[in-house]
């Protein structure tokens, strides 16, 4: 395999995960493969929808693919905002917007601890899928620290780290213990053991 498409447009994931691959693997987004529509996302588990995406462009676009889906899960809100982490302040997707929401509803919790979890599905046109998960503990800050990074990095705090956020990390910081780079890591293993 000398292409992969990763069913995204996101810049940010795409160049978390460019630096990951080995070389020889060409990494395609969705805009190189000609696929402009929004992808279905209507499950209700990280797996779920990471599994339909990646199904969706193989079956359409007849190219291997991988999608991740990724939850931020807060203790204090039984696990929300988890699977609808993208959209948790509403349909428009902003991540002032999600934060601004998660921090209000945190205002006066003591209990501030949290997990980020990806899913990472791999569907290929021999129609078989694998799945990888990666996760990093950690905990919500009071106020948004950084500039780097994107969602909810600017209030989370791995547990693994120096007590910065993922936004004061540089990316390749974040790289080393982030849940999608673990989550990918699972993904580049299988792939090399071919």
């Amino acid at each position: 395999m000398s292409q992969l498409c990763f069913a995204s447009n996101n810049e940010h994931k795409l160049e978390e995960i460019r630096p990951l691959l080995p070389a020889g693997l060409t990494l395609l987004s969705l805009a190189d493969i000609g696929c402009q529509e929004e992808l279905p996302e209507t499950q209700d588990t990280l797996s779920g929808n990471a599994r339909q995406k990646a199904e969706y462009v193989r079956e359409h676009y007849g190219v291997d693919c991988f999608a991740d889906d990724t939850g931020l899960e807060v203790t204090a809100l039984n696990g929300e905002p988890g699977v609808y982490s993208a959209r948790y302040a509403g349909p428009q997707r902003l991540a002032a917007d999600n934060t601004a929401k998660l921090l209000q509803e945190l205002r006066g919790a003591t209990d501030r601890s949290a997990r980020f979890r990806t899913v990472v599905a791999l569907a290929r046109a021999d129609g078989s899928v694998q799945e990888f998960a990666g996760e990093v503990m950690g905990h919500i800050t009071e106020e948004p620290r950084g500039t780097g990074g994107f969602g909810y990095d600017p209030v989370f705090v791995p547990a693994e780290g120096d007590g910065r956020t993922f936004a004061e990390m540089s990316g390749a910081e974040k790289n080393r213990i982030s849940h999608r780079a673990r989550a990918v890591a699972g993904l580049l293993a299988f792939l090399n053991a071919e």
